[in-house]
């Protein structure tokens, strides 16, 4: 081989090793932490993380580890003890932990751990089984008016996103909203089970984790909690049928106490690498997520400000003091 030749090849190589961030950000061995029983949306995100990243190789190996309890915050307290100063262990939350957190008056919130990205924002869609006599927004939104108590109402757990906004549907349909008959179930599958079973009148979950019943006919959706429409999404949003309310149920990675800087470097760059990947975005459109990407110190801003927010709407509807 030349000298041309052999300073050309060096340089693929060099080029190459640039552009491929993937080797680079390899992790070892990662535990994702869901504070929640299978089926449900903290679980679903840590197995599509599973899954792609191993895929993609950002890590050579995933475990998921489910701890559910008290709308997350059994798994946080558990966490946060368990990964203090770990370089692979994450934990998956969301805007249901920080309801969880201020209803349950838990003892350790989200200043004990380490805000590491925001990864989905998923509408969150309200249903009734097929064989409900309630057809649309407008008759739901009349039984509460009429009855508040002997509308139930089913979700994932108490103080979270799905309770929050039957509790603001209730006060918008001019019904008392701390009357709200809200059953809470640990995971999306028994909640599931519940509204094919005709125990509830209605339910509440993120969209991606009804949306095969919603599409076989199984459940019915009323309305979505997105301010605007969503291509592919048949629901309109509740702002469109006449209930001004908006919320946007949004997931995302914290790790553990204490870590090394460069330690949450090296896991904030597998993620984003994760993220920005094609089988990701396969992920987001096959399971009806929204790209909610933010980075650490963006992140951290954000789960601030959304636990004031929170804490406000949850004391305005009874459920904080």
């Amino acid at each position: 081989m030349s000298l041309i030749s052999r300073r050309f090849a060096a340089a693929c190589v060099a080029v190459t090793m640039a552009i491929s961030p993937v080797a680079a950000q390899e992790l070892e061995d990662l535990t994702l932490t869901a504070p929640a029983g299978a089926g449900g949306g903290w679980d679903s995100l840590a197995r599509s993380l599973q899954e792609t990243m191993m895929k993609i190789g950002t890590a050579k190996s995933v475990q998921v580890m489910n701890v559910p309890g008290a709308g997350g915050t059994v798994g946080l307290a558990q966490f946060s003890q368990s990964a203090a100063g770990s370089p692979n262990q994450l934990l998956v939350g969301g805007i249901t932990m920080v309801g969880a957190i201020i209803t349950n008056k838990a003892p350790v919130n989200l200043t004990g751990v380490e805000p590491l990205a925001r990864m989905t924002g998923d509408p969150l869609v309200v249903v009734v089984p097929k064989d409900s006599p309630i057809q649309t927004l407008a008759d739901l939104s009349a039984k509460i008016k009429e009855d508040v108590g002997g509308t139930i109402w089913a979700g994932g757990s108490a103080g979270g996103a799905d309770h929050i906004l039957s509790a603001l549907i209730t006060e918008a349909s001019g019904g008392d909203p701390s009357k709200v008959n809200y059953v809470a179930y640990s995971g999306g599958g028994e909640a599931l089970a519940a509204m094919l079973g005709g125990q509830v009148t209605a339910g509440i979950s993120g969209y991606g984790e009804w949306q095969g019943q919603i599409e076989s006919g199984d459940l019915r959706a009323l309305a979505i909690s997105y301010p605007e429409p969503i291509e592919g999404i048949e629901a309109q949003p509740l702002k469109a049928q006449g209930i001004d309310v908006e919320l946007v149920n949004w997931r995302g990675l914290f790790a553990g106490p204490g870590i090394a800087e460069a330690d949450k470097a090296a896991l904030a760059a597998a993620i984003e690498t994760t993220v920005k990947s094609p089988e990701w975005q396969e992920i987001l459109k096959a399971r009806g997520w929204t790209d909610y990407y933010a980075p650490a110190d963006e992140f951290k801003t954000f789960v601030e400000s959304e636990n004031e927010r929170v804490h406000a709407v949850l004391k305005s509807i009874g459920l904080a003091e």
